[in-house]
């Protein structure tokens, strides 16, 4: 089940220079109907699974290996809400390294903030933790000694830090195999038509292009 396929139709008023008058029609798809998770469905605890996209898998992989279908990547796509593929699928360690040596140049490997390590007391017990976005002269009292203090800081490179962004796109919630034919069909309900004006049946309604006038 491909989602172009599933999409209804549009009955067009042809722009072409060449129509014989301005009662020429196009059949074409209606993009701009679209697939969505039913409301009732995203307040289900076990309609939703927990991905981790590893390096290099495309949308299409994930559908195979979770519904054993690569034509189902457009579910993969609506149900963990992704609409635009390019800036929001992680990309691959190739296509990041050269995304991030485009954008930055020889400042690549250059410093761009710095941020806390880990600290933990003799006791195990979490003191700071790492990640915090902070100064590099920052500092915090030793919890081994009363007088000292540490600096648990490490600089963050340009390409460490798009490398960051980049594999934080890489775990998603998709639906669960075991709500796909629910969802299935709910995307042919969303894809028929229901009477109006413009009714033909219920993959096809008729449009005016009120931009086209009679070359007659």
């Amino acid at each position: 089940m491909t989602y172009f396929r599933e999409l209804p139709n549009l009955n067009y008023q042809s722009t072409s220079s060449d129509r014989s008058s301005s009662k020429d029609y196009v059949v074409v798809k209606n993009i701009f109907r679209r697939a969505k998770l039913r409301d009732d469905l995203k307040y289900v605890f076990t309609s939703l699974v927990d991905y981790y996209i590893k390096d290099g898998v495309r949308p299409d992989q994930v559908a195979d290996n979770v519904y054993g279908d690569p034509e189902l990547d457009w579910v993969v796509l609506t149900s963990a809400n992704i609409i635009n593929v390019r800036d929001e699928w992680p990309l691959n360690s190739y296509e990041i390294y050269n995304y991030s040596l485009n954008k930055y140049g020889d400042d690549l490997n250059q410093i761009r903030h710095y941020e806390t390590t880990e600290v933990k007391d003799s006791s195990d017990r979490l003191i700071l933790p790492k990640g915090k976005v902070v100064d590099s002269g920052f500092t915090i009292p030793d919890p081994s000694s009363s007088t000292a203090t540490l600096n648990p800081v490490g600089g963050v490179t340009n390409y460490e830090y798009e490398n960051k962004l980049n594999d934080e796109k890489r775990s998603i919630y998709i639906l669960s195999p075991n709500y796909l034919q629910v969802f299935l069909n709910d995307m042919k309900d969303i894809m028929r038509y229901k009477d109006s004006s413009q009714f033909v049946n219920i993959n096809l309604i008729q449009t005016e292009n009120t931009r086209n006038t009679d070359p007659n």
